[in-house]
């Protein structure tokens, strides 16, 4: 995990769900959704082999980053969680260090419909909170990717921008993105 991310008491727990780092034990369970077409058509990197999935699932700090969801111990998605220093100036950074968070998930379509994706993002939003103390968690989607930019609007996060043509996607071409972000004044849960 980042070294921020080891402050959090894993796994957590949600009502359903458990969330845990992942280990190299994990490339298998993820890779039955990850390399589904419906799925890596939103990711940033896609695996034509199973073996080049699971050289990139253990580099670093791909793994250090990477959460496994799972209901009633089955693995149904992961999440990215990444914390790092905000932008400061000079004479105040020493308060920017580790006050934010960049956030992302993937769910097994599988699994989806029932809200498992809502519920384990808004558990990763708590712990980001209320255990590594940043101050803002953010997250950025193709805006093409409708249920992605849905779930951080039903979780209240607010879009904060609209770059025009800035994600070039491996068969689209050059497509708008979304940047959304909640500050921990903002989370009406967990207080």
């Amino acid at each position: 995990m980042d070294e921020a991310s080891t402050d959090v008491r894993w796994p957590i727990r949600s009502n359903r769900l458990t969330i845990r780092p992942a280990t190299p034990k994990d490339v298998e369970a993820t890779w039955n959704y990850r390399r589904l077409p419906e799925v890596f058509e939103w990711l940033p990197r896609s695996a034509p082999t199973r073996d080049v999935y699971a050289s990139a699932f253990v580099e670093s700090p791909r793994l250090e980053r990477t959460l496994v969801v799972e209901h009633e111990g089955v693995v149904v998605g992961d999440l990215y969680l990444h914390v790092h220093d905000a932008w400061a100036q000079a004479e105040v950074a020493s308060a920017g260090v580790a006050a934010e968070a960049e956030i992302g998930w993937v769910l097994d379509p599988q699994h989806g419909g029932r809200g498992l994706a809502t519920e384990a993002v808004a558990a990763l939003i708590e712990a980001c909170f209320f255990q590594l103390t940043v101050r803002r968690v953010h997250a950025s989607c193709i805006a093409d990717n409708v249920p992605s930019w849905r779930l951080m609007e039903r979780l209240g996060m607010r879009r904060e921008g609209h770059g025009r043509n800035e994600a070039l996607h491996r068969d689209r071409g050059w497509l708008d993105g979304y940047h959304y972000a909640v500050l921990a004044t903002e989370w009406p849960r967990g207080s």
